[in-house]
């Protein structure tokens, strides 16, 4: 028998960044517009990848890469993180969005558009046990997304990884604050300190409650003046440029 698929039309719901396009078992072809998500992966000046740095880079108006770059991973971390954690705490599945299987959109502003086809078991995984759904979280999205993400960052500008695991563990965090209201909030929570606890999350800040700390910097106070922190850096105050 044929796993029914997810709704995952119930992930709109709480926001952009955990919305899901998901096509009927019988089509694999993507809406007009969208591109194979490995494309997103690919690294160098020509790359959509590096394009996007220094589009972010001229609309914060900031002459410095590493800081677009930075700040374009971590959104990119949270549209990834958005839609694994919403899926697996509202429909208890885990979608691949598989390279060669899933699809972006890059709109002029707001979150990535994601399409994949539907794929039944085990590609999108349909599991209760708390245990077994942070296993299939760690394996379809630290590293089947953010690993290649951050690789592909690193590779087209110069940064810390240290930061970008920083940037993942931010964008789970957020993640879990707007499930909040619209799930039981321990589930997400306990899913998310799963995570957190293990590499290469670990070390990354502090979780309490679904409040959380990072130990490194996402560099948005380098924008420009006024820019100021975030609410979860480890710094109080904007350090002293030089």
């Amino acid at each position: 028998m044929t796993a029914a698929a997810p709704d995952y039309r119930r992930l709109a719901a709480v926001g952009p960044y955990f919305a899901l396009d998901a096509a009927a078992a019988s089509s694999d072809t993507p809406p007009a517009g969208y591109r194979p998500l490995r494309e997103l992966y690919a690294a160098g000046p020509d790359s959509p990848l590096a394009a996007r740095v220094r589009e972010v880079a001229r609309r914060l108006g900031t002459a410095e890469p590493r800081v677009a770059a930075s700040i374009l991973h971590l959104g990119l971390a949270a549209r990834f993180c958005s839609v694994s954690l919403g899926a697996a705490v509202l429909l208890g599945t885990v979608p691949a969005l598989e390279p060669d299987r899933a699809y972006v959109r890059v709109p002029d502003q707001g979150p990535i558009d994601l399409w994949t086809p539907y794929a039944p078991e085990p590609r999108s995984a349909r599991v209760a046990d708390d245990e077994a759904l942070a296993e299939h979280l760690h394996r379809a999205l630290v590293q089947g997304q953010l690993a290649p993400l951050g690789a592909a960052v690193r590779a087209t500008v110069p940064l810390s990884e240290r930061l970008l695991q920083g940037n993942a563990a931010s964008a789970l965090a957020g993640a879990l604050r707007m499930l909040g209201p619209r799930t039981t909030p321990g589930r997400a929570r306990t899913l998310v300190a799963r995570l957190l606890d293990r590499a290469p999350l670990a070390g990354t800040g502090t979780l309490d409650g679904s409040a959380f700390r990072r130990n490194s910097c996402c560099l948005y106070y380098r924008v420009g003046p006024g820019a100021g922190v975030c609410g979860d850096c480890c710094f109080t105050r904007p350090p002293r440029r030089t």
